[in-house]
């Protein structure tokens, strides 16, 4: 049966229909989107509750744990990690990848409902949770600077035009601010006016409160049927400046009206003074853009920088906007180089066939037959909702050397006829039918090799899978090509040799090139026989070579250092702030500031942002973009290496840099890559064997930017009620709370409303009166309201003396407290107009006060106390000896048993695919084998196919090490490649040595040589291209070369490995097989000649 005779018989139908693929291409391409990695949506969901002014350890306690209990029990997690701090605990669960994430969110909002019941009642509402991707990060991040604007005012403006319209722009998903926050007016209280007016702090808050009331006023309907109006009742609304407030009346004594300006100072200034962020050693508001999932990335940067003109002409002049960070530009670039390496790829190939076949025509033919096959590739790559991104750009770089393996073949045995005088349609049909088997067997058995690579499991292999599906696909189009177009263009462009001339006279009137490459191929090819007779006479030496190198291959396996994805050079850095958790904000800030100025001057650097505050204590981030590669000589981690000593002069703090990556996998955040957790059942435990294990990993080179996310250095100060003394007295726990949370908590106790946004009014002390723990002394909590006969003695309960106030107690006429807003989730207890004295007892007279080191922080995993340590990798060292060195310091320090450590994260990750490596190489194997064994209908010659597989392994192999690459995931994938393609070799020769058997009657030998010498030009001829296809890979230029590069290597070296071996050991192998096989008594009816 002749697969490619209709049509190469219907010439004009195979041309369109080439037409309509490549065209269907073409649109297709200019449809795809462009994206960084393919779109992978990880079942990711984040928990948060909060629950305000509640320690690190209550958080732990009474909210992480429950929730952890119910959530814990829903099916298909994987993973469950909790944080608390603060007032704030949040909860990540990671879920199996096959799990849909809008029907593991209703299982979670679930469990957070039935986990109500266990929740402190004193939570306000219940926890929230948002579906997120971990390993997601921002691809633009814009700054905001003014030199006559403070940050707050600056905030403002982006909050009100530039964060509206940027979450506007299709394909953003989120856009978040840092540096700043919104304006406001903030109280800044006297608390010894206070106490001398006794004036509570919440009768300040209730008249702020009830000054600020913005509510519904109703409608006065006037007039007549004929001629009535309804009229709006309107007031004016609250001011949104501090001069509004300065004159607001809180309270009367003596008939003297007491005014806010009076008892605090009032200033215009903003909600959260901890803050800070730094563009290029500048005050900044920072504009962090993420992508939506499945988003065109290129399309949405391309839309914010149109929109960009726009915004800085709403925006008032002495407001600067800048591009900060812009990591599409190394998208681009990165897309850019693997589209220039397709290019080279595809004239590398016709090159090499023109090469060959001396010939522009034939070489003109697998050109089309590539490119016609990519296109396709893009057509149902869009069907499928896939991406142009690096790793599907690099298959379709791989896939040059593969598609063009089946033109190639088809090609070489319709030119091998038309020299021998065919007319060239017959030729074309003769030459088809004989290899179309053979390119059906190859183009399956490569397909074949990948299917145990979709079927991956975890992140890597979700991320792979478009990767595999992408080159599957442009086989199968390159199979169909080859099998139409190819035949149909030999037939039509070809030219047969002249009957009656004599072959040996072509090369007299070709010129000295074509005589050259046909003196040189014919000095090879009997080359090749020599050494083909001398295996063929000496099978045993070649099988005990071929043992050598299984041995050899084994040997190197284990040998070689495993690594997990190699670390790009993208030209941007990011790195993590570490101090001491007690350190105060002012403080912190300024810490930035020296880093920031640290790393702007580095040479190599171009633009610098940092942002410090809003995370954990002590906690904050640095950002930078690095010059040009044109204008910088350095790489990213020389460079990060030049810094590192200099950031660490910085007395008290902490930077870890880390080149930004592309690919990036598990979901935790630490300040360095990969992660090492310890599980204890007690947090004293935790603490100490983290701590010696942290010291100890830290004496190990191979290791560097060693941290641990423990945070006992936080100072706390512990206040000590005395509940009966505090009774006595007459002082509530809520008042308590509520001086301490006015004095100290920068207290939003409005909300003024403007046009286009919302803003606080916050309450505090003023600073100079908050500088130490010793001003806990000077804080007077209410004890109610002084009637007019006890005035007299008011003065003995602020005196604090014990006897007088407890008399006092005992005489005086407590007003009873009636919130001043009611309706207020928060409403405070106290008078809008105070008119009588609140009786004020210092905290001094009912408490002790205590500093303590407590945790800023509390981590568990999978309902357990946890910590997690981060590390580098030391230059040159893999991470299989960095999980080594860990492993030792853990063994070296001796843990007991009840605190137990495993790798996370990416480490963790690694580790899983790592040893799944071995399993997948097999599969990968046996499905091959299966496959071969199908179409030959034979149990003993697919193994001839396998024997070619340990000199391509070796190859590959040797080649990394001499590279002085690791064998990573990248170098996995190409051993797959590997495996796909170095069997063509064995295919041919066996192909048409099992068809010279069953047609003509030859013996095994006569067949495996025949075969041998007619295939040695096609073996040639696709081995080259493929080699040729990957070299531009392999040489690793541009951004993200070091992604590409060991996969070049590995084909690369495999291939030529198995060139110069398989083409000696697959005769010897077959013939020496063959003598295994039991033979059909039908036989000669298989020969595809047979009628």
């Amino acid at each position: 049966m002749n697969l490619s005779r209709p049509f190469i018989q219907r010439p004009v139908a195979t041309v369109l229909l080439t037409l309509g693929i490549a065209l269907a291409g073409i649109v297709a391409f200019f449809l795809l989107p462009i994206a960084r990695l393919p779109a992978v949506d990880f079942p990711v969901i984040s928990v948060s509750a909060s629950l305000s002014g509640a320690s690190p350890s209550d958080m732990a306690r009474s909210v992480a744990t429950p929730l952890e209990r119910y959530l814990g029990i829903i099916p298909g997690v994987n993973e469950m990690t909790s944080w608390s701090s603060t007032g704030q605990s949040r909860v990540t669960l990671q879920f199996d990848l096959h799990r849909k994430i809008d029907d593991a969110a209703r299982e979670v909002q679930a469990a957070i409902n039935a986990a109500r019941v266990d929740l402190p009642a004193t939570l306000r509402s219940n926890p929230t949770y948002r579906k997120r991707n971990p390993a997601a990060q921002p691809f633009l991040i814009l700054a905001l600077t003014s030199d006559t604007r403070t940050p707050g005012q600056v905030y403002d403006a982006v909050s009100n035009v530039v964060s509206q319209r940027l979450q506007q722009v299709p394909g953003v998903g989120d856009v978040e601010l840092g540096g700043g926050s919104l304006p406001a007016v903030r109280v800044e209280l006297n608390p010894f006016v206070l106490n001398d007016l006794g004036i509570s702090s919440e009768d300040v808050r209730a008249a702020i409160q009830a000054n600020n009331a913005n509510r519904p006023k109703g409608i006065v309907e006037a007039g007549t049927h004929e001629t009535g109006r309804a009229l709006q009742i309107l007031t004016p609304p609250p001011g949104l400046r501090a001069a509004y407030y300065k004159d607001l009346i809180v309270a009367s004594r003596g008939g003297a009206q007491v005014r806010l300006g009076d008892v605090a100072r009032v200033v215009d200034s903003v909600e959260n003074t901890r803050t800070r962020g730094m563009f290029n050693g500048k005050l900044a508001i920072v504009v962090t853009v993420t992508q939506q999932p499945g988003a065109n990335l290129i399309e949405t940067a391309d839309a914010i920088m149109a929109l960009l003109p726009g915004l800085r002409a709403q925006l008032p002049q002495d407001i600067a906007l800048d591009v900060a960070i812009d990591r599409t530009g190394m998208i681009r670039s990165s897309v850019r180089e693997v589209q220039l390496t397709l290019v080279i790829s595809i004239l590398l190939v016709v090159v090499v066939v023109g090469l060959f076949l001396r010939n522009l025509r034939s070489a003109l033919i697998p050109g089309v037959a590539t490119v016609v096959s990519l296109l396709g590739t893009f057509a149902v790559m869009y069907l499928l909702g896939y991406s142009l991104n690096n790793l599907t750009l690099m298959a379709l770089t791989v896939a040059t050397g593969f598609v063009v393996d089946d033109a190639i073949v088809v090609l070489e045995n319709i030119s091998r006829h038309l020299e021998k005088g065919v007319p060239r349609r017959e030729a074309a049909l003769r030459g088809a039918r004989e290899v179309g088997f053979t390119v059906l067997t190859i183009s399956l058995s490569l397909v074949a090799v990948f299917i145990p690579l979709l079927f991956m499991g975890g992140a890597v292999g979700r991320m792979f899978r478009e990767f595999a599906m992408t080159l599957s696909i442009a086989v199968a189009i390159s199979l169909v090509i080859s099998l139409t177009t190819t035949p149909m263009m030999c037939a039509m462009l070809l030219r047969p040799r002249h009957d009656g001339v004599d072959a040996s006279a072509a090369p007299r009137r070709a010129g000295a090139i074509r005589r050259g490459l046909e003196r040189a191929q014919a000095a090879l090819q009997r080359g090749y026989g020599r050494a083909l007779d001398w295996s063929l006479a000496a099978p045993w030496t070649v099988m005990a070579v071929l043992a050598a190198v299984v041995a050899l291959n084994v040997y190197l396996f284990i040998a070689i250092p495993k690594g997990f994805f190699p670390e790009q050079d993208n030209g941007q850095l990011q790195g993590g702030l570490r101090a001491d958790q007690s350190i105060s904000s002012s403080a912190l800030a300024d810490k930035l500031q020296q880093a920031v100025d640290i790393v702007r001057r580095d040479p190599a650097v171009q633009t610098v942002v940092g942002f410090s505050g809003g995370g954990g204590a002590g906690g904050g981030f640095l950002s930078a973009s690095l010059k040009p590669t044109s204008e910088r000589k350095e790489s990213t981690r020389e460079v990060i290496n030049r810094l590192r000593p200099q950031l660490n002069q910085i007395t008290g703090l902490r930077v870890f840099l880390n080149p930004v990556q592309e690919l990036r996998m598990g979901g935790r955040s630490s300040n360095s890559t990969y992660q090492f957790t310890l599980k204890a059942d007690n947090q004293a435990d935790l603490k100490t064997w983290v701590k010696r294990l942290s010291e100890q990993m830290k004496l190990d080179q191979r290791l560097t930017d060693v941290d641990d996310d423990q945070t006992e250095n936080g100072v706390e100060t512990f206040i000590d009620v005395d509940r009966d003394r505090a009774s006595q007295l007459g002082v509530t726990t809520s008042a308590i709370n509520s001086a301490l949370y006015n004095a100290f908590g920068q207290r939003s106790v409005a909300t003024m409303y403007a046009d286009v946004n919302q803003y606080s009014v916050v309450m505090e002390w003023a600073p100079e009166f908050a500088k130490s723990p010793v001003v806990l002394r000077d804080t007077f909590v209410p004890a109610g309201r002084i009637s007019t006969a006890a005035s007299a003695n008011a003065a003995v309960a602020t005196t604090g003396a014990s006897s007088s106030a407890t008399t006092a107690a005992s005489t005086a006429t407590a007003a009873t407290a009636v919130s001043a807003n009611p309706a207020l989730r928060s409403a405070s207890t106290g008078q809008p107009l105070s008119a009588q004295e609140s009786r004020m007892v210092p905290l001094s007279a009912f408490a002790t006060v205590r500093e303590r080191a407590v945790a800023t922080s509390v981590g568990h995993d999978g309902g357990e106390l946890s910590s997690t340590l981060s590390f580098n990798l030391g230059d040159g060292v893999s991470l299989e000896e960095a999980r080594r060195a860990v492993r030792e310091a853990e063994a070296a320090i001796g843990m007991p048993n009840n605190v137990r450590g495993q790798f996370s994260g990416a480490a963790a990750e690694a580790q899983k695919q790592q040893s799944e490596q071995t399993m997948l190489i097999i599969a990968a194997i046996v499905v091959i084998y299966i496959v071969l064994g199908i179409l030959y209908e034979s149990l003993i010659h697919p193994l001839t196919v396998l024997t070619t597989l340990p000199s391509a392994g070796f190859g590959a192999v040797f080649s990394l090490l001499a590279m002085k690459l690791e064998f990573s995931i990248m170098a996995l994938i190409g051993v797959f490649l590997l495996i796909g393609i170095v069997k063509k070799n064995a295919i041919l020769i066996i192909d048409f040595a099992l068809e010279a058997e069953r047609s003509r009657g030859l013996t095994a030998a006569q067949a495996a040589r025949e075969a041998a010498l007619m295939r040695f030009r096609p073996i040639m001829m696709t081995t080259l291209a493929a080699a040729l296809g990957a070299l531009p890979l392999a040489i690793g230029f541009g951004v993200g070369a070091e992604l590409r590069q060991p996969l070049g290597v590995t084909i690369i070296g495999g291939l030529l490995a198995s060139q110069l071996l398989t083409l000696l050991t697959t005769p010897v192998v077959y013939v020496l097989l063959d003598r295994l096989r039991q033979r059909a008594a039908n036989e000669a009816h298989l020969a595809r000649g047979a009628a």
